[in-house]
């Protein structure tokens, strides 16, 4: 019977993880992006992957509470992922400009430093990541009890689906960066999603 009720609350945990990371964000744009530039996509899936895992696991582990009772920690975050959104919002208008396209070859050559910088920026100065996996997925885990740990590990398998599906399948339509206009486009959704993010996180109201 115990084992009955682990797998159901690793179920359950696997399509809460799932339904939190589907909306396109910073992080989901970031990985479709290095997924059609081919550009370390197994570092950045990887990367991730393995930062949602953590925050899950922390959170599960009771550090959820801690930050719920520091709500100036959130705020110092709040500020510092409103200016990094802002900047790579901006970067990504200037790039909508420019009449080029891209190849793989062209950014293969791409430091995996400022990848590996980049996906980290985009996944920890978020508040929201916190919100949802550490605060929210964690106090979901611990209504489970002994099975939280189920739990927790369903959420974490479903980040590590969502993010191989998005980062591996848009490589395979790479096959696009050969037009302009498709860059252009994609580029004004990034800096979109970006400014408004950006925006959302300086008037949210954390409670």
């Amino acid at each position: 019977m115990e084992y009955f009720y682990g797998v159901i609350a690793l179920i359950t945990g696997f399509f809460t993880g799932l339904s939190l990371i589907v909306a396109i964000g910073a992080q989901n744009a970031f990985v479709i992006k290095q997924g059609l530039l081919r550009s370390h996509v197994t570092l950045v899936v990887f990367v991730c992957a393995i930062s949602d895992a953590l925050l899950i696991i922390v959170g599960t582990g009771g550090l959820g509470r801690i930050i719920q009772s520091k709500p100036d920690l959130l705020n110092v975050i709040r500020w510092f992922g409103v200016i990094y959104l802002t900047w790579f919002g901006i970067k990504s208008v200037r790039a909508a400009f420019r009449n080029e396209t891209l190849t793989a070859s062209d950014k293969s050559a791409e430091s995996w430093k400022k990848v590996l910088v980049t996906v980290l920026a985009m996944t920890y100065l978020n508040p929201h990541v916190y919100l949802d996996t550490v605060i929210f997925v964690g106090s979901l885990a611990n209504q489970f009890e002994s099975q939280r740990w189920y739990f927790a590990l369903g959420a974490c398998i479903a980040s590590g689906v969502w993010f191989s599906a998005i980062g591996y399948g848009a490589r395979s339509a790479s096959h696009l960066m050969s037009k302009p206009i498709f860059w252009r486009i994609l580029e004004s959704v990034i800096a979109a999603i970006m400014f408004t993010l950006a925006i959302t996180l300086a008037f949210y109201k954390f409670s």
